[in-house]
C-alpha cells in the first residue's frame, strides 16, 4: 500500500507534514533533520530537492536551496543520504522537485533511485497534466510511484475532478495564488476557497500548503483539509535555532 495513503487511513485529520531542503543547513544534515522530525512525531516529511530555478518557491526556500547547492548537494548525494536511513526511518518521505531535475538525471534512473530509497510519492509542481497523461502516468505506474498534483484558487472544477481521479496519495491544496512563505493569518478569501473545495466531496485527501506557519494557521487549515504542510517557517527556525531544537518547533505547531 502507498505509504502516504496509509497515513490517512489511520489518521485522517490534523496530519502534519514538514518540508525541508536536502543538504541544508549543512551538506550532511539531511539524515539528522529527518531523524529529528521523526522523533518529534511528524506524520510525513517532504524532502526538497535543491534546484537553481524553482518556480513555486519563495525567498526562504530559494535561499535554502542556494545554500544547499553551495554546500555541494546533488541528486546522487541526496539519494545516497536517503539510502542510509531507509531501514531505520519509519516516517514516510515525499520527494519534492522539478521536472527538469528528473529529465537531466534520466527518467528511469530517477524513478529507480526513488524506489530504492523506499519512497513511493513525488511532487513535481511543473509537470504538465498532458505530459503526465501521455507519458509519466505509465512511467510512474511502472515503478509504483504516485505523483501529487497541486490545485490553487484558480484551478477549474473540471481539472480538480481530473486531479482527484488520478490522486492516490493526496491533493496538494495551495492556500493562495503565490509562492511559498509565511503570509500571516488565513484570510476570509482563503477560507471561502477552502470551503468550496471541501464542499466538492473529493475522494482524495486534502493537504494545505503555502503560508502555513504556526499553530493557529495549521489548526485553521485542518478545519477544511486532512492536514497541512509547513515549509518556510520550519526552514527559518532551522537556520535560527538549529537542528537540536526541532522538537520545540513541532511541539509549538501541535500544542501552541
Amino acid at each position: 500500500m502507498n505509504s502516504i495513503k496509509n497515513i490517512f487511513q489511520t489518521k485522517n485529520r490534523e496530519v502534519l507534514s514538514i518540508y525541508f531542503t536536502a543538504g541544508f543547513p549543512n551538506l550532511e544534515d539531511t539524515k539528522t533533520v529527518i531523524e529529528e522530525l521523526e522523533k518529534a512525531g511528524v506524520d510525513f516529511i517532504e524532502v526538497g530537492l535543491p534546484y537553481s530555478d524553482p518556480l513555486a518557491d519563495g525567498p526562504t526556500i530559494q535561499n535554502s536551496s542556494q545554500k544547499a547547492l553551495q554546500n555541494g548537494i546533488n541528486l546522487d548525494i541526496v539519494f545516497e543520504q536517503l539510502m542510509t536511513i531507509k531501514n531505520s526511518n519509519k516516517t514516510p518521505l515525499v520527494l519534492m522537485g522539478y521536472l527538469n531535475q528528473m529529465l537531466k538525471y534520466g527518467e528511469d534512473k530517477f524513478c529507480q533511485k526513488v524506489v530504492d530509497c523506499g519512497i513511493d510519492t513525488v511532487i513535481l509542481p511543473d509537470l504538465p497534466m498532458v505530459e503526465y497523461e501521455n507519458h509519466y502516468r505509465h512511467l510512474f505506474e511502472k515503478y509504483g510511484i504516485n505523483n501529487v498534483f497541486l490545485i490553487t484558487p484558480q484551478t477549474t472544477e473540471d481539472r480538480i475532478r481530473k486531479i482527484d481521479s488520478y490522486s492516490k496519495s493526496f491533493i496538494y491544496m495551495v492556500a493562495s495564488s503565490s509562492i511559498t512563505g509565511a503570509k500571516g493569518e488565513i484570510s476570509q478569501q482563503q477560507i471561502d476557497y477552502f470551503q468550496r473545495i471541501k464542499s466538492m466531496n473529493l475522494k482524495g485527501n486534502l493537504v494545505i500548503g503555502f503560508g502555513i506557519s504556526d499553530h493557529k494557521t495549521f489548526s485553521k487549515a485542518c478545519e477544511y483539509a486532512n492536514g497541512a504542510i509547513i515549509g518556510s517557517a520550519f526552514i527559518n527556525f532551522l537556520e535560527e535555532k538549529g537542528i537540536d531544537k526541532i522538537y520545540e518547533f513541532i511541539s509549538s505547531i501541535r500544542n501552541n
